[in-house]
């Protein structure tokens, strides 16, 4: 829309407007933020947690420059971005890949980290327990993190205890560090509470309906950092030893997780814990009034209080909960209560991996002359040291090992390694729908079968339950035209230069 307005007496011809470009909409976001940057506060103070400082208008800037710069946007030469186009025919998907676009999404992101106003949020060690808050469990002795303190490395933290209380309501807007732009008291709030009901089991409370697949409880790795394998499970671990049996919980074999549980959740990255709600898993529900409706192992065994039920829709077809944004006080029964939780769409982790990810893409030989968001020239590169600068805190704060030089020094490796970050990270966040778009992974990713366990097995044939099943009512399916939606028919008919996506011409 013209920046001196439009006269609204004109006939709808007259006042009709062509698409932009995808390059003029992202340039002209990042133009506009700067711009706002520049007259909004620095930091927020405790009446004003929902209103938007300078970071988030730089953050919101970066992200448009870096979507800017991904496949989706940058040399799309596929079938679907030829027919993406204006009135007159003109690709709206820029068709000649520019790599210089990563540069300015590198240097957006560093004009955030350069504030030096947000950092990672770390809970510290704790040597007693209480109430759902265990005693801190080391975290892989790597020889490198697991010796020095945060900062440089995770000795003196709780990595599962920094990473959930980002997300459960432990902590008020004003006290996490990590937060660059959170949304207050209102319905989107109500919304994060309503995904905690959806979370919690029914004997506290809740709805028990929202799992996980397969796939994403595989994506956590094992603790020392290496991928999860099914196959070294299974050929590693005896058949009448795959569940934690009492001695060996007595004897603090497997301190992650209680007996009873099947051993492929032991050993995992502290994230997993704090993200996933495993067959068995620990819920505290300290908010209950009566001490016998706190701490038990939730099963989702068929016949189970929360397994299948052929009369209820209250139970979950994947066989695997979810745990993150839970608190241990959350209880919807008992006179408990679901704590407050705060919506969080911008948070610092973003920016460090966003970082990363756009030094990254550019060729090691290069370098751009780009400019910060107040127009002073800076030189971008593929820097390896800061590449693992932006990476290492987030590493450190999953209590995971770094990754390998070689990892850091090839492109595509460290390009694979950053997608798989991003997915265990933000899963739940809002993110990973819109990163297989622009990285243009979706129509692999999201056409996938969906698994999960046989949750038609009761706990009398529990081995069974492990088995991974096609669910057949959760399968999904991507076409290009799912890359963007479609516009309404009323706005194409108010707007007669306006043009519809692709796949989308039959759209009311």
């Amino acid at each position: 829309v013209p920046e001196e307005g439009q006269d609204y007496t004109d006939s709808y011809e007259a006042l009709s407007i062509p698409r932009n470009t995808y390059d003029e909409c992202a340039d002209y976001i990042a133009s506009e933020m700067a711009l706002a940057a520049k007259d909004l506060p620095l930091k927020r103070e405790l009446m004003s947690v929902s209103r938007p400082t300078r970071g988030a208008a730089l953050a919101v800037r970066a992200k448009a420059l870096l979507y800017a710069a991904s496949p989706l946007m940058n040399g799309n030469t596929d079938g679907y971005a030829e027919k993406l186009v204006d009135d007159k025919g003109n690709r709206l998907l820029a068709a000649a890949y520019d790599e210089k676009k990563w540069a300015r999404a590198a240097a957006a992101a560093k004009d955030v980290i350069d504030l030096k106003a947000y950092n990672l949020y770390v809970a510290y060690k704790r040597t007693e327990g209480f109430d759902g808050y265990p005693v801190t469990l080391p975290p892989y002795d790597d020889g490198n993190f697991s010796t020095k303190s945060w900062p440089n490395g995770y000795k003196d933290i709780d990595p599962f205890e920094s990473y959930r209380s980002v997300f459960n309501g432990e902590l008020s807007t004003v006290e996490n560090p990590e937060l660059i732009f959170t949304r207050g008291n209102n319905a989107l709030n109500d919304q994060v509470r309503d995904l905690v009901l959806d979370h919690l089991p029914t004997n506290a409370g809740g709805r028990n309906r929202h799992g996980l697949t397969i796939k994403q409880c595989d994506a956590y790795d094992m603790a020392d950092g290496s991928s999860f394998n099914l196959e070294t499970f299974l050929d590693t671990c005896e058949v009448d030893k795959r569940f934690v049996s009492e001695d060996e919980y007595n004897r603090g074999l497997y301190p992650q997780i209680r007996p009873r549980v099947w051993k492929e959740y032991a050993n995992r990255e502290p994230r997993f814990y704090a993200s996933v709600a495993f067959n068995g898993a620990f819920w505290a529900l300290a908010s209950a009034q009566d001490g016998d409706r706190r701490n038990q192992q939730v099963w989702y065994y068929r016949g189970s209080d929360n397994g299948r039920k052929n009369s209820s829709d209250y139970w979950i077809p994947t066989g695997i909960g979810v745990m993150k944004f839970v608190s241990p006080n959350d209880c919807n029964t008992n006179n408990g209560r679901i704590y407050d939780k705060v919506d969080i769409p911008l948070r610092y982790t973003d920016i460090l991996l966003m970082y990363a990810e756009a030094l990254n893409e550019l060729t090691p030989s290069s370098s751009y002359e780009v400019t910060t968001w107040e127009g002073e020239p800076i030189t971008v590169s593929r820097n390896t040291e800061e590449i693992r600068k932006a990476v290492l805190p987030v590493r450190m704060r999953a209590g995971v090992p770094d990754y390998n030089e070689e990892t850091y020094n090839d492109q595509t490796l460290f390009r694979k390694k950053l997608i798989h970050e991003r997915q265990v990270e933000f899963m739940g966040e809002n993110q990973r729908y819109y990163d297989l778009r622009r990285w243009k992974l979706a129509p692999v990713e999201e056409s996938e079968q969906i698994y999960g366990y046989n949750v038609l097995m009761t706990e009398s044939k529990k081995e069974r339950f492990y088995e991974r099943i096609r669910v057949e009512n959760l399968q999904a399916n991507f076409s290009r035209k799912m890359y963007f939606w479609p516009m309404p028919q009323n706005e194409l008919k108010r707007n007669r230069k306006m043009t519809q996506a692709p796949g989308w011409e039959t759209f009311d």
